[in-house]
């Protein structure tokens, strides 16, 4: 959720709130019972702030909907899959100012996370954990070595396209383990790896897209500071782009998309 729809979340929970118990007990210190028929704005704070409370704690503190908006964790999680981040994996925060207020949790190596950007905090990215604070870490042949430890790529195989079945030209699909944690990654053959070394820095995470070769990640731009940690991601629930396609082609599953993030 961008900074600037979570502060109209807050602000407008605020105001109804304010307004409501406001006019409560302005009849209060009068000594007169409400009317029967509210001001119009009394009525309509009275209705709203119970659902806008509800949605700000639920989206603070328990779970929040993402979108998926490119490629760059495919096979993963591909273009237009609805997804849900669990807030409180890694401590609850409040919203705006995203202070800390009690600690749950930190990432683990593999974890998918959902951040706002360093760059620019009003943006949320979402990517693979593949390195914690402190770690050293080398990334040559397109494979990750941390703490002198190699995370093995095996199982390599066509990518085959979910919505039309067709092998992707040059695109190879792997296995990833992570300390015993597998998930899928993709390799372009046409695209040739750069050697890189990181030292990645106390209170900060590397994170990398799945989709190695097309993903604008921590090579590019640098680590993830934890207090710009959003949540985790651990399901999807939806993608319009399959459940449209499965309506006219039956050998399309949306079922395919749905379940848990690995």
């Amino acid at each position: 959720m961008s900074w600037d729809l979570e502060l109209i979340l807050v602000v407008a929970t605020a105001v109804t709130g304010l307004i409501h118990y406001g006019y409560s007990l302005w009849h209060r210190l009068r000594r007169q019972a409400p009317p029967a028929h509210r001001f119009w704005l009394a009525e309509w704070s009275h209705a709203l702030f119970p659902v806008l409370l509800l949605v700000l704690v639920l989206r603070t503190f328990v779970v929040e909907p993402f979108r998926i908006p490119s490629g760059s964790m495919m096979p993963t999680l591909l273009v237009g899959d609805l997804i849900l981040v669990n807030k409180y994996s890694y401590g609850l925060r409040l919203p705006v100012w995203h202070t800390r207020i009690l600690e749950v949790g930190q990432p683990e190596r593999g974890d998918v996370v959902v951040f706002r950007f360093p760059k620019n905090p009003n943006l949320d990215y979402i990517k693979r954990v593949v390195a914690l604070p402190e770690d050293e870490v080398v990334y040559t042949g397109k494979q990750l070595r941390v703490n002198g430890r190699v995370y093995p790529q095996e199982n390599p195989r066509p990518f085959l396209d979910e919505l039309t079945g067709l092998p992707r030209p040059h695109h190879t699909q792997y296995t990833e383990s992570i300390r015993g944690r597998r998930h899928d990654i993709l390799r372009d053959s046409l695209y040739e790896g750069v050697a890189r070394t990181f030292t990645v820095p106390p209170g900060h995470y590397l994170v990398m897209g799945d989709n190695r070769d097309h993903s604008s990640d921590s090579r590019v731009w640098g680590f993830v500071p934890e207090d710009h940690l959003v949540g985790r991601a651990f399901l999807v629930w939806m993608n319009l782009d399959f459940l449209l396609a499965s309506l006219v082609h039956s050998e399309v599953s949306l079922i395919s998309r749905l379940g848990k993030i690995q």
